[in-house]
């Protein structure tokens, strides 16, 4: 039998107008310590952003989730904040902040296959 993996994910919210608490899902976030696993995905719908916001800056938008996926990666274009390690980098990405890119708090769960369960979170939650 399969051991099963605890896990904790968040929703990337884009955040247009912080003041109005308006929100699209846009990616989703997926970490387990024990499988030393962590995962960013993220889509950029611009027709739906757009009606969503049309003062939004989509390109800069489309950096800022590429930084988020470097520093859940730990490559090296991500700067100092990804070379933290996995859990720290996690918990930075996942910090409550007040800013056009936002994350839910962080939600546990159980799985078998980690992969097929962000992209199915991936496919619930924001597509």
């Amino acid at each position: 039998m399969q051991e099963k993996h605890l896990y904790e994910y968040a929703v990337i919210r884009v955040v247009p107008r912080v003041e109005r608490e308006e929100f699209l899902n846009v990616g989703i976030i997926l970490f387990c310590k024990k499988a030393k696993f962590i995962k960013v995905i993220y889509t950029i719908e611009k027709l739906k952003l757009r009606l969503f916001s049309g003062e939004l800056d989509l390109e800069q938008l489309g950096l800022n989730l590429e930084a988020f996926q470097q520093i859940a990666h730990g490559t090296k274009q991500g700067g100092p904040i990804a070379q933290f390690d996995l859990p720290s980098r996690f918990r930075w990405l996942t910090a409550l902040r007040s800013s056009a890119i936002q994350t839910s708090r962080p939600h546990p769960g159980l799985c078998d296959d980690l992969e097929k369960t962000t992209q199915r979170l991936f496919e619930e939650l924001v597509l």
